[in-house]
């Protein structure tokens, strides 16, 4: 994928023609589809990543991922692997209290999904924050 198709990707997602896009910020006509034959560089690849919120490396094709805090698969796993040691330790502790004084294990099904999947949002959310937060510039 060229970074013009990730270029065309981001302003279809966005509902904007590249030549809207090209206006908003403050590029010449014509100037973004000089990247179907050639590699962007410098300060209109800035430009546009920022507008789109998404990193250089994404629009270059170096990575699939569009934000450097995206979670990987290896989050992803470990993610899995929390949740999981979580899971286990409300179902062995019978004297932790999850909803209205009623233990893990009374819990009926459609109670312990919703649980599990609120552990699980709280957990993608938090390495996401972390990310954000904790990532050196130089890796950003």
């Amino acid at each position: 994928m060229t970074p013009f198709d990730r270029l065309k990707k981001l302003c279809d997602e966005q509902g904007i023609s590249v030549n809207k896009l090209e206006e908003k910020i403050g590029l010449g006509k014509n100037t973004l589809y000089s990247w179907k034959k050639k590699i962007p560089t410098g300060a209109n690849l800035i430009k546009v990543a920022e507008y789109f919120n998404v990193s250089t490396d994404y629009l270059l094709g170096r990575t699939d991922k569009k934000n450097y805090y995206d979670l990987t698969e290896k989050d992803e796993r470990d993610i899995q692997k929390e949740l999981e040691r979580m899971i286990n330790d409300l179902s062995n502790d019978s004297s932790y209290a999850a909803f209205d004084g009623a233990a893990f294990s009374d819990l009926d099904e459609e109670d312990k999904e919703l649980l599990i999947m609120s552990l699980e949002n709280s957990l993608r959310l938090a390495k996401r924050i972390a990310k954000q937060k904790f990532t050196p510039k130089k890796h950003r």
